[in-house]
């Protein structure tokens, strides 16, 4: 049984949200038969053990546990007695846990983690000696590094963080304590001629870069190491950068109380062992919860999400060092809770230039360009005036990740390709041209099983990543066969209304379809998706009527009937083309005004006929403007622009379809009506510049040439769009303000949202070209119309109740 037939019945008909006479006409027969076929216990079964599982993750972070950092632990020795270890149950770990093959690491490791492989048997080896037992484990550990020892000059292999300089200081140690590698002189000199170059980079750093990465490295240094400048790394829960190897490496040189709690605490939660970084809980838990968004299923969990952020914007309001210590850690966090309206301050982020910082903390390693990524995209959510810096970390950061992807530091292969696909992802679709739908596909098909990190030694987080993408994978597929099915019924309508007939107007069924289903996607709002678009056609195909497909008395005529709807029988149609539009709007308005009233409780009907009466005026004047040759002011013109570009049927409709009650005095409201002027005005920007060259030889006003003709200083055509553009970005910036910050309307967030959703779907049709009017954009419609997704073979035969089990 497939978990596709639970999801029919779980999102259908058993979501509390669903309104069943919400449902269209010709799909509640289709559901009924779903679920018929759902009802079934063990599928049941399999979406809630999938739920839990997912669930857990929330509850519990697992971490893989590091030989590597464990044996450093291992190698402190008690401050009362130097001759025996301050650990000795770590000494027990490493004997218990050799790899069959004589090493010491992750099990079944990646090929291209050799040099991990060789770091982590080493210091198990070094640990063994310090305390002279194990002398089988030592015997098979040199084995292996001797056999293996060639990887260490090998380019291709991932290096951890500080290889170049802790794995030559560790054979120094060997042979200071008599452990005989059977290294050649020549190799010996290699190694150590990689730690010079590597010294000398890091010593070309600014102070604060070299100190950092110095101190983080403090077991490759030993007595060389500046003890006083590290101890100014050390955090409030006792250890130096959460890193157990370095504050076991400190410890041995230093009595400190709080490296030995924290190690110590550490040692009980994970029994004698160590991670390679700890706490780690609130990073995992937010990219959890990114995951789940990019995915496309964080609907299941909003209670698990929303009380995790409640704890986070607490350790954001107490300066937690879990957050701030950490740029990634700091930089997600600012992202989400800001994303999720919390009263967030962007400040903590303005202390990463590129001047004082760059991303060179780790030696240009993963880690560092993970950081990079993460702040980039906090650097999207710019919404007040004073958020420059924000602005400057978004073109650094931008321009340095950019360069990662062209250099060879970034190799494609399965270490790698999880973050290079993320940052080109990143780089191509920004925030505010992000559709959702577009970014769940693009994530199922990308998700990388392998979620191996490296630091200073690979781990990864113990998460159930099958449950994850088969849930995400099927209800996508699930979700698209609706949406196919709703694309029929839309065609359907556009025949029976003959909107076909009108050979003037754009076909546009499929992009307007495309807009709704990418933003607003899920089952139980069908009745918004059907009338977001509906209104999106018929927008084009009154666009075009007014634009070149009538005349001033047919346009006069279609307004007239559209003021006097509820009468209009007394009124003729002065032409074919005006009945047909006129009787495809009345139609429409009325059927989705009967489906609002079942959510307001009143008549909105009479409202959203003005909404087109107040778009058609618009257009009316917009015409006279050509017909006369008038040339308006640029402020005149967008007066009435943002009007007749022609959201307010699409978008304002809607907002009574997604759930909440919205009163007259919200309808009336400033907060309203500035979220709607926001996103035309910004819409209206975007389509002037994008189709200037084409609208300036048909004749048609437009406010580049507008603001060339009326600027006070002679402006080139690409200066005058840079002006525009930057006007674009402005208004952007402050409707997702309005947004984020719902308090300062009175409209819900679930209506408030929707105006966002609309400037996303215009900054991608806009993003480059023109993309609503040409054909740009047709592969991309069809990957989220058509294409279903082909279920991953990682788990094509798996089940989700039986993958959750196993990792049970």
């Amino acid at each position: 049984m497939q978990l596709q037939q639970l999801l029919q019945h779980h999102h259908l008909l058993g979501s509390s949200h669903l309104r069943s006479r919400s449902c269209p006409p010709l799909s509640v027969a289709m559901w009924k038969t779903q679920l018929r076929t759902s009802e079934s216990k063990s599928t049941t079964l399999s979406f809630e053990h999938a739920k839990e599982a997912i669930q857990n993750m929330f509850n519990k972070v697992e971490l893989s546990v590091s030989a590597y950092d464990t044996a450093w632990v291992a190698m402190v020795p008690s401050a009362n007695s130097p001759d025996t270890p301050c650990f000795p149950g770590s000494i027990n770990w490493i004997l218990e846990n050799q790899v069959s093959d004589g090493s010491w690491g992750l099990p079944n490791r990646h090929p291209l983690l050799m040099k991990d492989a060789l770091s982590s048997t080493l210091a198990c080896v070094l640990a063994l000696k310090r305390w002279n037992v194990g002398e089988e484990q030592m015997t098979k550990g040199l084995d292996y590094i001797m056999s293996n020892f060639s990887s260490v000059m090998d380019e291709t292999q991932h290096s951890p963080v500080g290889f170049d300089i802790i794995f030559p200081s560790m054979i120094d140690y060997a042979i200071k304590m008599d452990i005989n590698l059977h290294l050649a002189q020549e190799d010996f000199e290699a190694i150590l001629q990689k730690k010079d170059l590597e010294l000398q980079r890091v010593y070309r750093k600014n102070s604060g870069a070299r100190n950092f990465y110095l101190a983080f490295v403090s077991e490759g240094l030993g007595n060389l190491q500046d003890w006083e400048m590290v101890m100014a790394y050390q955090r409030e829960n006792g250890s130096l950068f959460n890193s157990p190897s370095t504050t076991a490496a400190a410890l041995s040189h230093l009595s400190n109380s709080g490296f030995h709690s924290y190690l110590s605490s550490v040692l009980n939660q994970f029994g004698n062992a160590v991670p390679t970084v700890y706490p780690l809980d609130v990073y995992a838990r937010l990219r959890l919860i990114d995951l789940l968004e990019m995915l496309g299923i964080d609907r299941h969990f909003r209670e698990d999400i929303k009380t995790f952020l409640d704890k986070t914007f607490r350790l954001w309001m107490w300066d937690d060092d879990e957050i701030f210590a950490d740029i990634a850690t700091c930089a997600m966090a600012f992202r989400l809770l800001r994303g999720h309206g919390y009263n967030v301050s962007s400040g903590p982020l303005s202390i990463y230039s590129e001047e004082d910082y760059g991303f060179d903390r780790f030696g240009g390693h993963l880690k560092d360009i993970n950081d990079a990524l993460e702040l980039f995209k906090a650097s999207q959510f710019v919404i007040y005036p004073d958020e420059s810096y924000l602005e400057k970390q978004n073109l650094w950061t931008g321009h340095f990740l950019k360069q990662q992807l062209s250099n060879h530091s970034l190799q494609a292969d399965g270490l790698s390709i999880r973050i290079i696909q993320e940052v080109d992802d990143a780089l191509k679709s920004p925030h505010h041209a992000t559709l959702e739908r577009l970014a769940s596909r693009k994530c199922i098909e990308h998700y990388n099983f392998d979620n191996t990190c490296i630091f200073k030694t690979s781990f990864h987080f113990m998460n159930s990543d099958e449950v994850l993408l088969k849930l995400a994978a099927e209800e996508f597929n699930y979700f698209q066969s609706i949406h196919v099915e709703e694309f029929k019924q839309l065609k359907r309508w556009y025949a029976e209304n003959r909107l076909d007939c009108l050979t003037f107007a754009r076909q546009k069924v499929g992009y307007c379809y495309f807009s709704a289903v990418a933003t607003i996607f899920s089952p139980e709002l069908a009745d918004a998706r059907m009338s977001w678009a509906k209104n999106g056609i018929l927008t084009t195909v009154v666009d075009d009527f007014f634009d070149i497909g009538s005349s001033e008395e047919e346009q006069t005529n279609l307004i007239k009937l559209v003021e006097q709807w509820d009468a209009h029988e007394s009124i003729s149609f002065c032409s074919e083309k005006v009945k047909i539009i006129y009787s495809a709007l009345h139609s429409t308005i009325c059927e989705i005004g009967d489906k609002a009233y079942t959510y307001q409780d009143r008549s909105v009907t009479g409202h959203i006929f003005d909404i087109w009466l107040n778009l058609m005026k618009s257009m009316q004047r917009e015409a006279e403007m050509v017909s006369k040759n008038a040339v308006p002011t640029i402020d005149e013109y967008m007066k009435n622009g943002y009007l007749s570009f022609a959201l307010g049927p699409i978008v304002l409709p809607a907002l009574y379809l997604v759930g909440p009650k919205l009163s007259e005095e919200v309808i009336s409201s400033s907060g309203y009506h500035k979220l709607f002027e926001l996103m035309s005005t910004c819409g209206r920007l975007l389509n002037d510049i994008r189709g200037f060259k084409r609208e300036a030889k048909e004749g048609k006003l437009n406010a580049v040439s507008l603001h060339l003709l009326h600027s006070s200083r002679a402006i080139s055509e690409g200066e005058a769009m840079r002006e525009l553009e930057r006007l674009a970005e402005g208004k952007r910036r402050e409707l997702l303000k309005l947004v984020l910050q719902g308090h300062s309307t009175d409209v819900p967030r679930a209506c408030s949202v929707l105006f966002w959703k609309m400037s996303q779907v215009l900054h991608l049709f806009y993003r480059t070209d023109d993309g609503f009017t040409s054909q740009d954009l047709e592969g991309t419609v069809k990957a989220i119309l058509q294409d279903p997704i082909a279920m991953p073979r990682m788990i094509m035969s798996s089940n989700v109740c039986s993958q959750t089990q196993k990792q049970r």
